[in-house]
């Protein structure tokens, strides 16, 4: 089995490698990337496109930020739709049912699964992210389970595993936001120590959270934008739906720096770092 990864970002450069280790043939091209996705690419097999990786791989795996998933399958459609039967297209991007259902139809004929990667980049030994998949070919990646891979086969067809993937971020990232933007509120009324102290006494499990998510969301914040707009279509006319409007609004702003991140890092510091 083939197996192509585009893009080799943090996510998609940490499976690779996994699956590198484990023996897998993969690859990946470093074309119009930057030198930090070519340091997480060493060692592994390069082609010059990606167009190239679609003619040459039995899986792609499309790991991207969620805004640029349907791009890349019209780009590659034209490699992909002669292949037919030949090659399975995986999307593992946060995007909603009805966007993985736009992504499929830009390649009928191709096999064809939907993914929803929960849990961050894998590690050194660590068991990593858990790969749901749902869709008629679903089945046909399971041999990824023998390369490093916790993939796991659930019921439903294409758009149940981004269902479930955008349920787990809308509350974990959903919290994320709350607590962003709550802090950012009670500093500009001047009540942020005042709320952190009764964060620490009445909630310190809600405290210790926030102090590990919302620090490591900054350098993330920008990848997060698409993806709480992507949970609001999930949503569609459901009351909460504006609420992750709202929250890909903040992340956009925090994605931005400046004052809001100095407030919040001051807000979340950790105890081992308080002055």
């Amino acid at each position: 089995m083939r197996i192509a990864v585009i893009a080799p970002g943090m996510m998609g450069a940490a499976i690779a490698q996994r699956l590198h280790a484990c023996r897998a043939e993969v690859a990946v091209t470093l074309a119009g990337r930057s030198a930090a996705s070519a340091a997480r690419a060493a060692g592994l097999m390069t082609l010059p496109s990606e167009q190239a990786l679609a003619g040459w791989a039995d899986v792609v795996l499309s790991i991207l930020p969620p805004g640029d998933a349907l791009a890349l399958a019209q780009r590659l459609a034209p490699v992909l739709l002669p292949r037919g039967q030949a090659v399975l297209y995986a999307d593992c991007n946060a995007v909603s049912p009805a966007s993985v259902q736009a992504i499929a139809d830009t390649m009928p004929g191709v096999r064809f699964v939907d993914i929803g990667i929960i849990g961050g980049p894998p590690r050194g030994d660590d068991h990593g992210p858990r790969l749901y998949t749902s869709g008629k070919a679903a089945a046909d990646l399971l041999p990824l389970q023998q390369r490093g891979i916790d993939l796991r086969v659930i019921d439903g067809d294409i758009g149940a595993a981004s269902a479930l993937k955008l349920g787990y971020a809308g509350i974990t990232k959903g919290i994320t936001a709350l607590g962003s933007a709550m802090a950012l509120g009670a500093a500009q009324a001047g009540v942020a120590e005042a709320l952190r102290v009764e964060l620490a006494a009445s909630q310190p499990e809600v405290l210790r959270y926030l102090q590990r998510s919302v620090p490591d969301m900054f350098p993330k914040a920008y990848r997060w934008v698409a993806e709480m707009e992507e949970i609001s279509a999930f949503l569609a006319d459901m009351p909460a739906a504006p609420i992750y409007h709202g929250a890909a609004r903040l992340y956009e702003a925090l994605a931005e720096g400046g004052e809001p991140v100095a407030t919040l890092a001051q807000f979340y510091r950790r105890p081992e770092s308080k002055a």
